[in-house]
């Protein structure tokens, strides 16, 4: 009996033990599946927050002042500018000016020693006096065979022969008197003078030098420029041609004057744009009485702009794509959606909208390459 009691105490603790065994196996493998499975949710987690790009986003603003000024180079001339050419051949006699010199209209730059033209003159003026003698005879000898036909001792067919040299002699010596006066006209031109007061910019030439007839650029003698007044040529974008208006004002500076600006007046626009460079040739005219600008040189001129209330964007959040220029905005669930927008002017730091966006668009500064439409995003804390 006793040991039948004992055998049944034994197998209980025994029972007892494998039951403890197996409910603390059950225990480390629950514990090890939970935390799997809860190392699993941390990961997917992880990787989902790692997968959501993060943004900064930036709002529209309105252009309040005025946009920065229009800046465009520009070359200076001189209003009025003449390159002096031989109109006569010869060698050149003496010259009275040298570059930098002031002239004033009329005054003697040159002489050209033109000895063919001289042998020209004196031969023609030869053949004029010549001319006018037989004119002269044949004019007295036409009225004396008139005298004649009154008392029919010659026949009218006779006088009119008369009269018809008589004619014919004396425009022979208007020819001559004619080419007389064209060959002193050409004399004339063995000096040259300055056309207008101005300084001349230029001296090509010596005393002694062979001079030909010419034109071609480089064969000028002189050159006689007038820059107490300044003509600016600028060309304008087509983008920006509308702004530009007549007897408008500008600003320009120049290279050698660093830190100065000089005013300058809209004159004369060309109403027409260059195929070749998509802008418009504009003429500003600027005042130089002091003549500290010289012409020939680059400036840079200032257009103001007018102030607008359009939309202001930093060109950063812009996307170039198949769709067009596009930006990528944020909702309110923090999604994605992308709109079309239309650019009215680039000033290089900012772009001014045409359309497409809102004053309350919430917008992604630099958006990430691969960015979906409905794609969510995490939105930085610094949101400008």
């Amino acid at each position: 009996m006793h040991d039948s009691s004992q055998s049944t105490t034994s197998k209980s603790k025994l029972l007892l033990a494998g039951l403890g065994l197996l409910a603390l196996s059950a225990a480390v493998v629950f514990n090890g599946i939970s935390s799997r499975q809860s190392d699993d949710k941390q990961l997917q987690a992880r990787v989902q927050a790692q997968s959501t790009p993060t943004v900064t986003l930036v709002s529209p603003t309105q252009a309040s002042t005025a946009p920065p000024a229009l800046e465009l180079p520009g070359r200076i001339e001189a209003f009025a500018r003449a390159s002096l050419f031989a109109r006569v051949s010869g060698y050149l006699k003496s010259w009275h000016v040298d570059i930098g010199s002031p002239v004033k209209a009329g005054q003697l730059l040159a002489e050209i020693e033109t000895p063919d033209l001289d042998q020209q003159l004196l031969q023609a003026q030869a053949e004029l006096g010549s001319a006018k003698a037989n004119a002269a005879l044949s004019s007295s000898t036409a009225k004396r065979w008139q005298s004649l036909q009154d008392q029919n001792f010659v026949s009218p067919q006779a006088v009119e022969e008369k009269l018809a040299e008589s004619f014919a002699k004396l425009e022979l010596a208007k020819a001559s008197q004619a080419n007389v006066a064209r060959l002193q006209a050409m004399k004339n031109f063995a000096r040259i003078v300055a056309p207008f007061d101005g300084v001349v910019t230029a001296r090509q030439t010596d005393v002694g030098a062979l001079i030909n007839v010419g034109g071609a650029p480089g064969s000028e003698l002189f050159v006689v420029s007038d820059f107490k007044k300044l003509r600016l040529y600028v060309n304008v974008p087509q983008n920006y041609v509308t702004q530009i208006k007549l007897a408008s004002t500008a600003q320009f500076k120049v290279p050698e004057n660093p830190g100065h600006t000089y005013p300058a007046k809209v004159q004369s626009l060309s109403q027409s744009i260059n195929a070749g460079s998509a802008s418009m040739l504009i003429q500003l005219t600027a005042d130089n009485a002091k003549t500290q600008l010289l012409p020939g040189g680059f400036a840079n001129v200032l257009f103001e702009q007018p102030a607008s209330d359009a939309l202001m964007l930093p060109p950063s959040a812009l996307i170039f794509g198949k769709d067009g220029l596009r930006v990528a905005t944020v909702d309110a669930q923090n999604k994605v959606l992308f709109k079309s927008i239309k650019i009215a002017r680039d000033f290089g730091s900012a772009v001014e909208l045409a359309s497409g966006l809102l004053p309350t668009d919430r917008v992604i500064e630099n958006p990430p390459d691969g960015l979906l439409n409905g794609a969510v995003v995490n939105v930085s804390s610094k949101e400008k």
